[in-house]
């Protein structure tokens, strides 16, 4: 048997903002937006974000989600087809409210790579894989 990632769900404290700075800054289209859920559009794998409170609720009040988190519980992934773009992304969601955390730059990997946060913290990547340099013939 195999499982398929149909969907990656972001907890909040606070769903109305976090869904604004995802739609506003970077620029997900709403299919659902409720008091304690949203959801965006997004071709591949559904993203979503729901109250701590309603996963309590939905799991008999278990304690991951009613203690306080503290630190990095995980890392959304964007990719760009052009470091030229992952530059020109960072710096607009930067205006628009994200907070600067590295700027892009060239990664050992061989992708350009930059770091934001949203409003709660979490700390995201966008990033574009570097093209293949031809050297000499």
């Amino acid at each position: 048997m195999k499982v398929q990632l149909e969907g990656i769900t972001v907890l909040s404290n606070d769903v109305s903002r976090l869904a604004s700075f995802y739609r506003e800054v970077l620029g997900f289209k709403t299919v659902v937006e409720e008091g304690h859920y949203a959801e965006f559009e997004n071709s591949g794998v559904r993203l979503a974000i729901c109250s701590k409170p309603l996963m309590a609720d939905n799991t008999n009040d278990h304690p991951s989600f009613t203690e306080e988190h503290k630190g990095q519980a995980f890392e959304l992934n964007f990719q760009c087809p052009s470091p030229e773009e992952v530059y020109a992304l960072y710096d607009e969601f930067v205006s628009k409210g994200a907070t600067a955390i590295t700027a892009p730059q060239l990664k050992a990997w061989g992708h350009t790579t930059g770091f934001f946060a949203d409003p709660e913290g979490n700390i995201h990547s966008i990033f574009a894989i570097n093209p293949i340099e031809a050297g000499p013939q």
